[in-house]
């Protein structure tokens, strides 16, 4: 069996964090902040193209409704601990987007990004699941 990709999201009532891993899970290669459809169409073209070895998900109060539909096109679900991935995912967002110029000076904890951060926390959640960190690759940086 050849190696396959992995998917996490990070589950929303109106958007969601959403990223796939490289088929070896060495780094992030899509990450993306989606409305629900769209997020289920992009899972299904994913796995339609390619496959994915399982969907990391976040055990909050709406994956219940998303493990049947995940269920229904076919993908292995892995739940996983989401709580602390929404400030976790902000200090991440200054790693990998260090502050410039005067935003240096303010402290860590005052600074709010200024994006989304659903798929950074859609990448904490797989990277729990896989117990080590990834690095995003080029294309898959966004804003």
């Amino acid at each position: 069996m050849s190696p396959s990709p992995l998917a996490a999201l990070d589950p929303g009532r109106s958007k969601c964090g959403l990223v796939r891993s490289d088929a070896r899970h060495q780094c992030i290669e899509e990450a993306l902040i989606l409305s629900p459809a769209a997020c289920l169409a992009t899972l299904a073209r994913w796995q339609q193209h390619g496959g994915l070895r399982a969907v990391v998900l976040g055990n909050g109060t709406s994956s219940r409704h998303w493990q049947t539909q995940l269920a229904e096109l076919g993908l292995r679900v892995e739940l996983v601990d989401e709580r602390g991935t929404t400030l976790a995912a902000r200090q991440r967002y200054w790693e990998l987007w260090p502050p410039l110029g005067w935003w240096r000076l303010i402290p860590p904890g005052l600074r709010l990004p200024p994006r989304e951060l659903d798929d950074l926390a859609a990448q904490l959640l797989l990277e729990r699941w896989l117990q080590r960190r990834l690095p995003r690759s080029p294309g898959a940086l966004g804003a």
